[in-house]
């Protein structure tokens, strides 16, 4: 038998002592915030595929049950205008702000935040690739709840391709503003409280035609990030569009976006370390 000293082996102690006296072993690359969010987004989508169904239904009739009792009250015009585009976005408000702060209400209540805080992700992924699955669920809705609003009262379906941007602006500013809530109430029934007075805000002050509206109530609403959507997409079905206008109430739903997604993403690392 040949015996071997140790200090010749590759991988024997010696030669590990060197290393470690040379420097320390690299780590790997840090995780970057692309590919991280886009295998975050992938998987909220796979898990919530189950539930798709339910969302779309409860959500997508609740708009259009809403516009058939306005009917009743608001015959056309400016008023019409402002019920389609309040129902449509009310359902961008269902699943983005109500829905999304109970998920992360009960995944910090359940500890599923520390699953997250263990995988090598930036936080930013984990905030934006769970609101991207669920604003995602809401394109279908939001489709049918316009075309059947227009039907209904009568309003032209020229400029419906708007809602291709004002689906994932206004989604981006009630999903973070969902995710903030919920990552920041105390216990899951404060964040399935939250969501849902944040929703019927929604419903009420952009559903409901805002000249009708006290001026209190006018201020209340000037507040709330879907305000900014409905109106864009309100004025979209007028003979001549004021584009200007347009694109001026999308870049306020688009800075209100980052502001809670950005408030969003630090609550997530607040109950993370928590």
């Amino acid at each position: 038998m040949t015996v071997v000293p140790a200090d010749v082996l590759p991988g024997g102690a010696l030669a590990a002592e060197e290393q470690g006296a040379h420097g320390a072993a690299e780590l790997g690359p840090k995780a970057r915030l692309w590919p991280s969010l886009a295998a975050v987004y992938r998987a909220q989508l796979s898990r919530a595929r189950v539930a798709r169904i339910p969302l779309l239904f409860v959500a997508t009739f609740q708009s259009i049950g809403i516009m058939i009792l306005m009917r009743g009250v608001v015959d056309g015009g400016g008023e019409a205008q402002a019920v389609v585009a309040g129902s449509a976005v009310l359902v961008v408000a269902f699943v983005a702000l109500n829905l999304l702060a109970q998920y992360f209400g009960q995944l910090r209540a359940s500890g599923g935040l520390d699953h997250y805080a263990t995988l090598p992700v930036p936080p930013a992924a984990v905030v934006l690739g769970a609101a991207g699955a669920y604003a995602s669920f809401t394109v279908p809705g939001t489709v049918v709840t316009a075309v059947f609003g227009c039907v209904l009262f009568g309003l032209p379906m020229t400029h419906l391709w708007v809602l291709v941007a004002v689906i994932p602006l206004a989604g981006a500013a009630l999903a973070g503003l969902g995710a903030a809530l919920g990552l920041l109430a105390p216990r899951p029934e404060f964040a399935t409280l939250l969501g849902q007075l944040g929703m019927s805000a929604a419903l009420l002050l952009g559903v409901l035609p805002a000249e009708r509206m006290p001026e209190v109530v006018r201020l209340a609403r000037d507040l709330l990030p879907s305000t900014y959507g409905v109106e864009a997409f309100a004025r979209t079905f007028g003979e001549r569009p004021d584009w200007a206008f347009v694109l001026g109430d999308l870049a306020v739903c688009a800075v209100v976006g980052v502001i809670s997604l950005a408030v969003a993403t630090w609550a997530y690392r607040r109950a993370a370390v928590r």
